[in-house]
Order: C-alpha cells, then structure tokens, then sequence
C-alpha cells in the first residue's frame, strides 16, 4: 500500500491469503486463450490432475518439422557423398601409392611388382597399338631421351642435386654398365632369336643376386635361392618348346635381320652374356648410388644423361634414321613414359630391398606376358607355358608373403 504522506513510494507486498482462489482466476483468463472452455471435470479426474506436473509457457507443444529436416539433411548428406565420392577413390589410390612409395615393409617388393607390370603393359600395348616398325636404336633413344627429361623436372621440382658429390662415381659407373647391358641386349635382338634373347636377358636378375653377394655383401639365403631357381626354371618352362625346335627357332628368328649361324651365333651368345654380367653389375650400382643419395631418380636421370647421346650416335652409325609418323611418334612417347616409371619403381625397390628378393619379383613380367599372350588368343595355352607361369607366380608369392624383413644396417 502507498501512503499518501510519505514523501517516497514506498510499495507494500501483501500476502497472498487465498492462492487457490486467485489461481482459479488467473487460470480462468488465460484458458480462454489457449483453448476453448470446457466442463468442469469430476471430483476424481481433478485429483488426477493435481498430481500431474503443470505445464508452463516453456513447455508448451509447438509444432515440430523436425521429419521434414531431417529428410533435407539426409538428402543433403547423401549429396555431399556423392560429390566426395571422386575424391574418395582418388584418396584412396593416393594413399596406396604413398603406403608403397613410403618405405613399409613391404614397399620394395611392391615397387618392384609395379614396375614389373609396367613393363608387362608396354609390351601389350605395343601388341594392341601396332604402329610402323622403328629401328631398335631409334626406339632406344627415343626412350632415353623421355627419360631424361622426366627425371631432370622431377628432380628440378623436388630441389635435389643433380650429380651429388657423395656418390658421383657410383652415378657414371652406373650410366656405364647400364647403357653396356642395353647395347648387348640390342644387339642379341638383332642376331639372335627372340627366344634366346628374352632368355639371355631374364638371365640378368640370377646375375644381380650373385654379384649383390661381392658387391654389397649380402648373405643369399636358401629360401632366395630357391625362389630364383624357381622363377627361372619358369622361364625355361615357357620357352622349352621354342627352344628345343628347329621350326620353333626358325619362327623366332623371322623378327631378327641379321640372324646368324655357327661361330657368329657364339659371338652373340658370348655378348648377350656379356650383357647380363653389365646389367647385374648394373643393378647392385643402383641399389649402392640409391642408398648414398637417398634419392632413386638422381640414378635414372644419370643413365639418361649418358646414354641419350649415346644412343644418337649409335642411330646415325649402324641404323638408318626412320622418321615416325605421328601416330608412332606419340606411342612411342607413351611409351617412355611408362619406361620412365618402371625404371623409377625399379631403382626404389632397389634401394628399399635385398637384390635376391627384388630379383625374384621381376620375374612376374614373364608371368603376365605369358598370360597376357594367351587370354588375348595369340598363344596357344600349352603345359609347358601353364607350369611355367605357375612355378613363377607361387614363387613370387612366396617371396612377397615370406621375404620381406628389413635387412640391420
């Protein structure tokens, strides 16, 4: 109550006496504006009443649209995943490329494997693509020039020193061995049948495994040793009906130009084992320089610094320059692409791994060109070629489940 005398308001709370009553007329305004009047309820379902909880302003029921919301951002998420759809697979595709890449355990023998199939799929799209035929020093240097400048931006990109001090005699050494083993296996293809020659050169990787021994001191285990025989005995398996017929090796010998008899065809055969010797010497020289310089590429760019100007002067000596029509010109620049890569998985494989166990996967190639040969029905499946190419993949398998522990540096 305010006084009238009193020179400030002064406000007075009075005591609710009957809260039931005021309640009752409270409640009677505001019934109205919620919901219709209604009869007043049973003495009974009144006490029921009492007991439930009151419902105040913040709990009234307003209408919910939460389905309908729902709804949209299910739609929307389903959206959203098929927009990350793409990048998903291509997350994924990168991921494995960098779990192979990045040195696991088994990363080498991974690198190997692909490079491997890359070579297999050089050969089934020369076979597919079939273009005018170029001289093999022609093709060489083609190769090597692709290959130059390929790891000459890669190495550009990443800031790497191109010819590293630490290990530049490893790097001319193996440029050396590496364009002498391709010189003598040109020329097996040359006076050889092709037989003989692909023989010759899967010769190589037993080679590398025995000059690994000397070279970088690695002890050859009898599991490693079994799976090179295996693999090779494979070889033989596919090749034995060629190479035990005359009409076998006269076919062979319809791709050479200047096939050859008699005391010739043992100089060729003394070069092709020339080459193989080179070419192992070869590999354990890209495992050694890969290892020094902690960089796989500086060894490819270094085969491609030397052997690009050696491969020109051998085209304008020995073989006439053909000039490729651009059909042949962009396979032939696909096709150095792809050797780029294989020679890059090569040297990594090399330097994550024992030579004996990358050795052994390298042999997958003449599994799937085997394979290869027969899905498309240009060879016909015979015992020989189906044992074979089960001996080498069991082999490879093997070596893949079983052989990759790190080596103790």
């Amino acid at each position: 109550m305010e006084s009238p005398n009193s020179p400030d308001h002064v406000v007075e709370l009075v005591p609710c006496i009957a809260p039931s009553s005021i309640s009752s007329g409270v409640s009677d305004e505001i019934t109205p504006l919620l919901t219709e009047p209604r009869p007043a309820p049973p003495p009974e379902q009144q006490q029921q009443q009492q007991q439930r909880p009151k419902i105040n302003i913040f709990t009234l029921p307003y209408p919910r649209r939460r389905p309908r919301f729902s709804f949209d951002l299910h739609s929307l998420n389903l959206q959203e995943q098929m927009i990350k759809l793409p990048e998903t697979e291509i997350s994924l595709f990168t991921q494995f490329i960098s779990w192979a890449w990045g040195g696991s355990r088994h990363s080498g023998l991974l690198c190997m494997a692909m490079s491997s199939s890359i070579y297999w799929s050089m050969g089934a799209l020369s076979d597919i693509f079939s273009a005018q035929s170029i001289p093999l020093f022609e093709t060489a240097f083609t190769r090597c020039t692709i290959i130059l400048i390929l790891s000459y931006l890669w190495l550009r990109r990443s800031g790497q020193s191109m010819w590293p001090t630490q290990a530049r005699n490893l790097l001319v050494a193996r440029a050396l061995m590496g364009f002498t083993s391709l010189l003598g296996f040109i020329y097996c293809l040359l006076s050889l049948p092709l037989s003989q020659a692909i023989v010759l050169s899967f010769t190589t990787p037993i080679v590398a495994s025995i000059f690994a021994r000397f070279i970088l001191h690695e002890k050859l285990k009898i599991a490693e040793i079994g799976g090179l025989a295996s693999s090779f005995f494979g070889v033989l398996f596919i090749f034995q009906q060629v190479l035990t017929t005359q009409g076998g090796l006269a076919k062979a010998g319809e791709r050479s130009s200047l096939y050859v008899t008699g005391s010739h065809h043992i100089y060729a055969i003394l070069i092709g084992l020339f080459s193989l010797i080179t070419g192992g010497i070869s590999y354990c020289l890209i495992r050694a320089a890969a290892k020094a310089t902690d960089q796989p590429v500086i060894t490819v760019f270094s085969f491609g610094t030397l052997d690009t100007p050696a491969a020109a002067i051998c085209t304008t000596t020995f073989q006439e320059f053909v000039l490729p029509s651009f059909y042949s010109f962009m396979l032939m620049v696909v096709l150095g692409a792809l050797a780029f890569l294989a020679e890059v998985l090569l040297a990594r494989a090399l330097q994550l791994e024992k030579t004996s166990r990358v050795a052994n996967v390298q042999y997958l190639e003449a599994a799937l060109s085997q394979l290869w040969g027969i899905a498309s029905l240009r060879m016909a499946p015979s015992f020989g070629r189906l044992v074979g190419c089960l001996l080498i993949l069991i082999s490879v398998c093997c070596t893949m489940l079983l052989g990759p522990e790190k080596e103790v540096e």
